[in-house]
């Protein structure tokens, strides 16, 4: 049995785990969960896991591992080069450090925003098997955390080609992800931060970032 990816292709975290893959190269089969009909609401996914969200890893033995947290530890010790998590102990404080930046000021606000807002996402403003009804103030504050947080990055860009360290890792990868989900919410960062400009332009040039 081959390793498997539970994903949905629309959807921005298991993208992150696609990415990661890629980087990684390690061979793998993908199963999609529609999460525009529910897919991962039905006892069938459940079973694979209760918190009824993508991504998720089927290993060859049947071990399940979700989130992306989980499945970038599980790669990086499975799968070591390159090295996404950091080289050295110094290199891997500052990817995880800027790894829970990422989700919490960029990609958590992103959803935010997107989850209050957007009229298929009704009683569904958060992820997870219960029903949450929108409110309209998050999506609100979601966007002004976007704008701050576009900033930060341009901000650490500043004669950097990549955010955590001197080489690219899974930071950079949460980093691409989230602002590319941001055009869900038509927000993007402002002409003027041309570092983030720049240091998308090499990301979008990577192999993995079709992926």
């Amino acid at each position: 049995m081959a390793i498997t990816l539970y994903d949905y292709a629309r959807a921005p975290s298991p993208r992150r785990a696609r990415m990661f893959l890629a980087e990684k190269q390690v061979p793998h089969e993908t199963v999609q969960i529609d999460l525009a009909t529910g897919e991962h609401l039905l006892p069938a996914f459940q079973a694979i896991n209760p918190t009824c969200t993508v991504p998720a890893l089927r290993l060859e033995d049947g071990t399940i591992i979700a989130e992306n947290a989980g499945i970038a530890a599980y790669l990086e010790a499975a799968y070591p080069t390159p090295a996404l998590l950091g080289r050295t102990p110094v290199e891997k404080g500052h990817v995880a450090a800027w790894i829970s930046r990422i989700e919490f000021e960029g990609l958590a606000a992103v959803a935010e925003a997107f989850r209050n807002s957007v009229p298929g996402m009704q009683n569904r403003a958060l992820t997870g098997p219960q029903n949450f009804a929108q409110i309209p103030e998050l999506a609100a504050r979601g966007r002004h955390r976007v704008e701050l947080f576009f900033a930060t990055l341009n901000n650490r860009l500043e004669n950097r080609p990549y955010i955590a360290t001197d080489n690219f890792t899974a930071a950079d990868i949460a980093a691409i992800v989230t602002l590319d989900f941001a055009r869900a919410i038509r927000q993007q960062p402002a002409a003027d931060q041309t570092n983030l400009a720049r240091w998308r332009s090499a990301m979008a040039a990577r192999a993995s970032y079709a992926a």
